[in-house]
């Protein structure tokens, strides 16, 4: 009896994978007039171009900046190319950035083009010439924690969003003694710790936008009452009528600057939220492309006093951010600094990956139809186009609820259940909704 209701409910669970997956409130499940196809259409650009530019950085490393093929196989999981998808394919599809060649005795090398080595040279040209911007706004993100230290390895998760060097953690953290020092605890865990208050950085992007100070110097973080740029979706304007109210006495709140000492903030009050979105503003005002991945800010929030559900937060501020779930990482936008698909204030580097990104081979599909489709697309299918001017089309999906998704949580109920009912059954079972939920290594 035991095993037939075993089996019964493993069929059960193999046929109906989306009603096993709203157990846990997800960012997909909600209303498709939220949905801001503009803003799918970035992250699904960029989702090929990171990997190629992963690789780009690999070859970087290497003396000869030259490598073999099946060296660059243990690099599979970060690129996210599964078997028997070959690197060599991969590669191919992007001739005017990648040369393949054969030895004498039959191995496979891989190297850049010299339109790529170009690029790689005014790259590292622009980030140099960014770096005391780059070293400010590091800065100001010490000058925004509690204790005005952070730990060097949750910096570098993203340091191509704030426009850091390759050797961030090396050589570049003590370019800036008189801002910032690399200490290490009883642990060798290295931090980065403020070594002066500067008073004109303690001004935030909003402020700077909306008033006027004179006296920099003089400058004392503390209450604020603005209100947040917002942008909805055109077919979502109806509805921003019905929660106007709301909306206006969120904007008219009082909230304590992201830069003011926030210890005694009591946490789940109005003025605790209100300060939150204004931290989260800030961080993104300091992207190269006003977004960030949202799976790495969630180490960042006892330093920086953030709620426990970051992403509740940003699904619940809609208008002032925007989350994408595309892939297996989500992004969340600013959506104050883009029209469109595109940034309305390009910095150099902006330019520079535009300029990377129409070198790469891929055009991105032209048509997708679900959630999962787009998921799994990293690892089915690279390079489906081949067409110049492709463009991609993305097809609305109808979903309800607007909470947070707990991926960690839901990975960690597969494997449970994987271990304790049977490995063989569900890996064919569950195969189709794993991928784009399990949490990077």
């Amino acid at each position: 009896m035991f095993v037939r209701r075993y089996w019964s409910s493993m069929e059960w669970w193999s046929k109906n994978p989306k009603r096993f997956m709203t157990t846990s409130k997800r960012v997909q499940d909600r209303s498709s007039l939220k949905r801001v196809h503009d803003l799918e259409i970035v992250t699904e650009k960029w989702k090929i171009a990171s990997k190629v530019l992963f690789l780009m950085e690999i070859l970087k490393k290497e003396p000869e900046m030259i490598i073999p093929v099946r060296s660059m196989d243990k690099f599979r999981g970060q690129i996210g190319l599964p078997k028997p998808h070959r690197m060599s394919d991969f590669l191919r599809k992007s001739p005017k950035l990648f040369e393949l060649y054969k030895d004498g005795r039959g191995v496979l090398w891989c190297g850049m083009t010299k339109q790529a080595e170009e690029l790689v040279e005014e790259e590292d040209r622009i980030l140099e010439e960014h770096q005391d911007k780059a070293a400010e706004y590091v800065t100001r993100f010490l000058m925004m924690s509690v204790d005005k230290r952070l730990r060097v390895d949750k910096i570098a998760h993203y340091r191509r969003d704030f426009a850091l060097p390759i050797d961030f953690r090396t050589s570049w953290v003590h370019k800036y003694p008189q801002h910032f020092r690399l200490l290490r605890d009883n642990e060798e865990i290295e931090y980065l710790e403020l070594v002066s208050w500067n008073p004109a950085w303690a001004i935030t992007e909003l402020e700077k936008k909306t008033m006027e100070i004179s006296d920099t110097s003089a400058h004392t973080p503390g209450l604020l009452s603005l209100s947040f740029p917002l942008k909805f979706p055109p077919n979502y304007q109806k509805r921003v009528y019905k929660y106007r109210g709301a909306l206006d006495h969120f904007q008219k709140r009082c909230y304590l600057s992201p830069y003011a000492d926030a210890r005694g903030l009591k946490p789940g009050s109005k003025e605790f939220d209100k300060r939150a979105v204004a931290i989260m503003h800030e961080l993104l005002s300091f992207t190269v492309e006003k977004r960030l991945v949202t799976d790495h800010l969630t180490h960042f929030r006892q330093e920086l006093v953030m709620p426990q559900k970051l992403m509740r937060l940003f699904l619940k501020h809609f208008g002032i951010f925007y989350v994408s779930e595309r892939g297996r990482r989500f992004s969340v936008f600013l959506t104050e600094a883009y029209e469109g698909s595109e940034l309305i204030d390009k910095c150099p580097l902006v330019i520079w990956k535009e300029k990377f990104q129409s070198l790469i081979g891929y055009r991105g599909r032209k048509k997708i139809e679900t959630f999962t489709d787009m998921s799994d697309m990293e690892g089915n299918d690279f390079y489906e186009s081949n067409s110049e001017n492709e463009s991609i089309c993305l097809e609305d999906d109808s979903h309800t609820d607007n909470s947070e998704m707990e991926i960690d949580e839901v990975f960690n109920a597969y494997e449970d259940t994987k271990t304790s009912q049977g490995q063989l059954f569900l890996s064919s079972s569950i195969t189709g909704i794993r991928g784009p939920f399990k949490p990077k290594a």
